[in-house]
C-alpha cells in the first residue's frame, strides 16, 4: 500500500499550503501531493477563497524536491488540450520529472456558468474528454500531431520542449462513470482515481475498468488504482486507517488522504505514523 495527500487550495492561504507541502516533502510515507482544479470552493461556501490549481502547483514544485505532484483532476472544459499539454510539459521540466497529469471530463456547473464556459451534455463532456486525452498523448509524445475530431482539430501541432518523463507524464483519470469515463481510463490512463466511497463500490468500479481493459486488449495491471480517503477535522487518523485497510483488501494501490482546511503541518507526522501500520 502506498500513500499520498491532497490539499484543496480552497478556504486556505498560500502560506498554510506551502507549510504543509514542505513538511510532507520530508516524510517518505507520502509519495505524492495533489491539488484540485476549480475556481470556486466546492462542497463549501462558493464565495470563499480558492487559489488557481496549476499556478499553485508550479510554485509548489519549486518549493519541494521529492514529492510527485498533480491535480485531481484538471477539468478539460477549462483549457484547450493543446494549451494543457504545453503547461504539462513545462511543469514536468520545472519539477524535474515529478508531474502526474490528472484529467477529468469536468462537472462544476456553478463556476462554468459564472465564467460562460460551455460544459454541454453528458455525452458532449465524455466525447470532448476522450478526444482531449488523445490530443494530450499525441502532443506530449510525438514530434507533431494531427487530429481531426468533433471538438478539437490539430494540424502539424508541436509541443516543445517535452518533459523528461517519456513517452509522457503518467496520466491519471478521475471519475466513476462506467460507460465512458472508465473506458477512457482503460484506453489512456496509467492511474485511475476512484472519487471515494465504500470498498464494495470501489471493487465494482474496478471490475468495470478491468472489463474495459479486456475489451481493448489492455493489461489492467498497467493502471494504478487510487482512492480519496478523508481525514476528519480533528486530525485523528483512526478512521483513515480503517478506511484504507478496507480498501486495500479489495485491491487499492494508493490511498490519497484528503486533508481538510485549515491546513496544518502538524497533522502529517501522526498520520504517517498511523499509516505505517498498514503499509
Amino acid at each position: 500500500m502506498r500513500f499520498a495527500f491532497k490539499t484543496s487550495p480552497q478556504d486556505t492561504t498560500w502560506e498554510d499550503l506551502l507549510a504543509v507541502w514542505r513538511e510532507a516533502d520530508q516524510i517518505d510515507t507520502f509519495e505524492s501531493g495533489w491539488l484540485f482544479d476549480h475556481f470556486y470552493p466546492i462542497f463549501s461556501d462558493p464565495t470563499g477563497p480558492c487559489l488557481e490549481g496549476w499556478t499553485t502547483l508550479t510554485a509548489l514544485a519549486q518549493a519541494t524536491e521529492r514529492l510527485r505532484l498533480g491535480t485531481l483532476v484538471t477539468g478539460i472544459p477549462y483549457r484547450h488540450p493543446a494549451v494543457l499539454a504545453n503547461m504539462a510539459a513545462a511543469l514536468d521540466i520545472i519539477s524535474g520529472g515529478r508531474l502526474e497529469l490528472g484529467v477529468g471530463a469536468g462537472w462544476n456547473v456553478e463556476e462554468a456558468d459564472a465564467y460562460g464556459i460551455e460544459l454541454g451534455t453528458p455525452k458532449e463532456l465524455s466525447d470532448r474528454f476522450e478526444e482531449a486525452c488523445e490530443v494530450l498523448v499525441g502532443l506530449l509524445s510525438d514530434e507533431t500531431t494531427d487530429f481531426a475530431g468533433e471538438h478539437f482539430t490539430l494540424t502539424g501541432a508541436r509541443c516543445e520542449p517535452k518533459g523528461p518523463q517519456r513517452p509522457h507524464p503518467p496520466i491519471c483519470i478521475g471519475g466513476n462513470g462506467e460507460k465512458r469515463t472508465l473506458r477512457t481510463a482503460a484506453r489512456f490512463a496509467q492511474h485511475w482515481n476512484f472519487v471515494g466511497g465504500p470498498p464494495e463500490e470501489f471493487a465494482r468500479k474496478r471490475e468495470v475498468l478491468h472489463q474495459h481493459c479486456a475489451d481493448l486488449g489492455r493489461d489492467p495491471g498497467e493502471i494504478l488504482l487510487s482512492s480519496h480517503v478523508w481525514l476528519d477535522g480533528s486530525g485523528d487518523p483512526g478512521s483513515v486507517v480503517d478506511a484504507v485497510g478496507a480498501l486495500a483488501e479489495v485491491g487499492l494501490d494508493l490511498a490519497i488522504v484528503y486533508l481538510p482546511p485549515p491546513h496544518r503541518p502538524a497533522v502529517l507526522a501522526p498520520l504517517a505514523e498511523a499509516l505505517a501500520t498498514i503499509a
